[in-house]
């Protein structure tokens, strides 16, 4: 199944492009599931159509809901009182009725990525549309499953683990339940969970579609979500500029916007397919105004063998879906070249440093950690440069590590 995830700024229209995507796939054929995130209905408003927490049709072919973080929430401490119900026994800790609560920080998130890869796993349906928070949330969504497992690896380290095994004995000759079993099922449950929203992120039938009004504001703000996107290795497939004003209006007080707006869309097709929206007049309310936006369509998954034949001919190695490749440049310069798009990134915003066999980059105001390639592990930094809209990071061979050559 196809996933898109549609955010850009807020007050930029993500809402309305992803009713619109999704209406019109649904028109074209496609069975359509429609994911709102936000805690109001405003997919309701703009559909014409109540969405609810559950799954409803609201089109032929279209299906929308909404994600409950407060359900879900109280679902989550009902579920985890009964994992630790030995460890609240042994304490004499009282349960906490989960109706009394509402969502703590952080909740909502959880259920967001939640809902995303169970639709996305979903065999119902060929297309999820998923109408994301404004970007800056939106990038801090796509970067919890990542840091929340590293988190947990560091608290719960894999190696510890294998104390799990004695824990049931140690149970039975001490004559009460071991507190902390349930600490590892529980990290262990949250470690596979997670996994499973980072597979559908890094899936390569997932693309993120930004939504943004031409315009310095606009401008920045698709610069900077631009560059969140690429640190996490996410594909942007086109760039919906909204509410565009019509050409020709040099007589009238309109000609100033249209030209600020022409000069920001130039600047953007350079980096960018970008699909420009007629700005209706009013707000879009409705089937038949969804319509007349004209939004792209979804393009057909990608071409693996092509993707991998194009990849081939660059002369760089590694799978054909990733997004950082390396270039191996040792017959000529002895290097390896590891490529990191970084469109909109500037110089004096980058910085790297080396932890063993994994690299932090920071680009901006977003900070990664990777692990390195096999074959960049065995080999010590030899600079750094941005070109082209890349950081390019030189690895030369450590001749302690690097196999001699026969």
């Amino acid at each position: 199944m196809r996933t898109l995830l549609i955010t850009g700024p807020g007050g930029s229209g993500r809402t309305t492009v992803a009713a619109a995507t999704a209406l019109a796939a649904a028109r074209a054929g496609a069975r359509v599931l429609l994911l709102g995130t936000d805690r109001t209905d405003t997919l309701g408003a703009v559909l014409g159509t109540p969405v609810g927490t559950e799954p409803g049709e609201v089109a032929e072919g279209l299906t929308a809901r909404r994600v409950d973080a407060g359900e879900d929430f109280r679902a989550d401490l009902a579920a985890l009182q009964d994992r630790a119900a030995s460890a609240l026994d042994l304490l004499g800790a009282s349960r906490l009725d989960p109706e009394g609560f509402g969502p703590l920080p952080g909740a909502e998130e959880l259920s967001v990525l939640r809902a995303l890869r169970d639709a996305a796993l979903s065999p119902a349906y060929d297309l999820l549309v998923v109408d994301l928070p404004p970007a800056e949330r939106a990038l801090a969504l796509f970067t919890l499953p990542e840091d929340l497992r590293r988190a947990l690896r560091g608290l719960l380290p894999p190696e510890r683990q294998a104390a799990r095994a004695l824990r049931p004995v140690l149970g039975r000759l001490a004559g009460v339940p071991m507190p902390a079993e349930w600490l590892y099922g529980t990290a262990a449950r949250w470690d596979t969970e997670l996994a499973a929203v980072e597979a559908v992120l890094a899936d390569r039938h997932t693309t993120v579609r930004l939504v943004a009004e031409p315009g310095p504001a606009g401008a920045a703000a698709v610069r900077t979500a631009g560059l969140g996107l690429a640190l996490r290795g996410l594909r942007t497939d086109v760039l919906v500029a909204g509410r565009v004003l019509p050409e020709g209006v040099e007589d009238s007080w309109l000609a100033g916007p249209v030209a600020q707006q022409r000069k920001t869309l130039d600047e953007w097709r350079q980096t960018y397919d970008v699909r420009p929206v007629a700005h209706l007049g009013r707000d879009p309310r409705g089937p038949d105004d969804l319509t007349a936006l004209a939004v792209p369509g979804v393009p057909a998954a990608p071409d693996a063998s092509a993707s991998a034949a194009s990849a081939a001919s660059r002369g760089r190695t590694g799978p054909a879906s990733a997004e950082w490749p390396v270039t191996d440049r040792l017959a000529d310069d002895g290097v390896l070249v590891w490529h990191i798009p970084l469109p909109g990134a500037r110089r004096e915003e980058l910085d790297l440093i080396r932890h063993g066999d994994e690299i932090a980059v920071t680009a901006g105001p977003f900070r990664r950690t990777v692990p390195l390639p096999s074959a960049l592990r065995r080999c010590t930094v030899d600079g750094a440069a941005l070109r082209e809209d890349e950081l390019r990071i030189r690895f030369r061979p450590d001749p302690r590590l690097w196999p001699r050559t026969p």
